[in-house]
């Protein structure tokens, strides 16, 4: 973390406002908070903050969280949307509209309360960005051009992203200046358009090679038939919305769809959060669970070889499952002395769940697939299964021709759930048998036939 004096760093005031929110933070709270540092510091965040939740209460504390990852070295840039208000002047002037949320036809007179709205909105991020002493700026970094005519309708005054100016928005972070876009932007002769904020988003994102977008909206994020989700792959949300977009529910549609084109196009993840929730922004960032939907990349591509980094946070996840004599227990020593036999699973770059793969020299077409743990929180969620399909693929790619399993608790769900039978400790290999017998634990010995 950076010396609180350094350049850019978090004021004096605003520390103190902050503590005073978590007044009783532990010291346990605070490292691991700061685990994240070294990960996204100097990395790139889009900050989608809808209409709705620039006229709530909360969006005060929205931007003042925005300077505690400023001061963390952590770059942001702000989209803001103008739903609501477009909505409000339109009802006050009486004007009617033809669309509030630039993906539909945008005529003059909408366009005209779109210029008034958006110029009213960038004031009052402006504003709170200053009170919370950050430079900031609003840019005409992206250029428009005229959505066209779609299925026969002419979109008249909505716009596209045509170019992005990168060099320019690179320029203005690297000065400390956080990037202000609103959603209108003007074409190659200077003329406004209309452009929706969530397409914004994931313009930047992948012109600036972002590593999250986190959409603030007045919902708690991504619900399926009514159930919200913590998280789902980008493949899962990708077939839903071909197939059956109606599940979703309309709020997320538009925000769903473009966090497939960003992560399609480069963007590890996307978040959406309930702007209303007051430290939202730093416990959704800052936690293995957080607290809206994150989207991320296939599951498959989130297991990885552990390294000797690992160590501690394999040690740490599986110390509740030694505790209940689901695991059987190793010192941080030996977890390292035999980490190459480790893999992890990621989610957000956060380890939450692991296991071994482990080849024995006097039975080599015998692999044992080990110290299988998943953190309780992702439980019911496919993970346990996954790690076990990718050992048992791993294991049969490194010449094992049976897959063996040692297990006290978990058996069940070794032979109902991933097809293993229980056999006796003949058939273990002799250097397994040794440490089996000494450890007195009595585990159910399992078998899987990879041929």
């Amino acid at each position: 973390m950076r010396a609180i004096d350094a350049p850019g760093a978090m004021p004096e005031e605003l520390r103190s406002q902050k503590m005073s929110i978590g007044a009783d933070i532990k010291p346990t709270d605070l490292r691991g908070i700061l685990k994240y540092v070294p990960r996204y510091q100097d990395q790139i965040f889009i900050l989608a903050i809808d209409g709705a939740i620039v006229a709530d209460e909360n969006f005060g504390n929205i931007l003042l969280d925005v300077a505690v990852l400023r001061s963390l070295g952590i770059k942001v840039v702000i989209v803001h949307g103008i739903g609501r208000q477009i909505e409000e002047l339109s009802s006050l002037r009486k004007v009617t509209i033809t669309d509030s949320i630039g993906t539909g036809v945008t005529d003059a007179a909408t366009l005209d309360l779109a210029i008034r709205a958006a110029g009213r909105v960038t004031h009052l991020v402006l504003e709170e960005l200053s009170q919370n002493n950050l430079k900031a700026a609003l840019t005409n970094a992206v250029r428009s051009a005229p959505l066209g005519i779609l299925r026969g309708v002419d979109h008249q005054l909505t716009g596209r992203v045509d170019r992005i100016d990168k060099e320019f928005l690179v320029q203005l972070i690297s000065s400390g200046v956080v990037p202000v876009v609103n959603p209108i932007a003007f074409d190659r002769d200077g003329r406004p358009l209309r452009v929706n904020s969530d397409l914004l988003a994931a313009e930047l994102a992948e012109a600036l090679h972002a590593t999250k977008i986190i959409f603030f909206t007045p919902n708690r994020g991504l619900e399926i038939d009514g159930a919200f989700k913590q998280q789902i792959n980008v493949d899962a949300l990708r077939d839903l919305l071909a197939k059956n977009p109606d599940a979703i529910n309309e709020a997320m549609r538009s925000k769903a769809a473009h966090a497939v084109k960003a992560i399609e196009t480069g963007t590890p993840r996307v978040h959406l959060l309930d702007g209303r929730m007051i430290d939202g922004l730093l416990t959704e960032i800052f936690s293995n669970e957080g607290v809206g939907t994150l989207i991320h990349g296939n599951e498959y591509q989130s297991i990885r070889l552990a390294t000797k980094r690992d160590v501690r946070a394999i040690y740490n996840l599986t110390r509740s499952a030694v505790k209940r004599e689901e695991l059987v227990f190793r010192t941080q020593q030996a977890i390292e002395k035999n980490i190459e036999n480790f893999y992890v699973f990621e989610i957000d770059e956060n380890i939450i769940a692991c296991a071994s793969v482990t080849i024995y020299a006097d039975k080599p077409d015998h692999a044992e697939v080990g110290s299988v743990y998943v953190m309780p929180f992702y439980h019911h969620r496919g993970i346990g299964r996954k790690m076990i399909e990718f050992g048992l693929k791993l294991a049969k790619e490194r010449g094992a021709t049976t897959a063996l399993a040692l297990s006290t608790q978990a058996f069940t769900f070794f032979t109902s759930v991933c097809g293993f039978v229980e056999a006796d400790k003949d058939a273990l290999p002799e250097s397994r048998l040794k440490a089996y017998e000494e450890s007195g634990r009595n585990s159910k010995i399992l078998l899987k036939s990879l041929t």
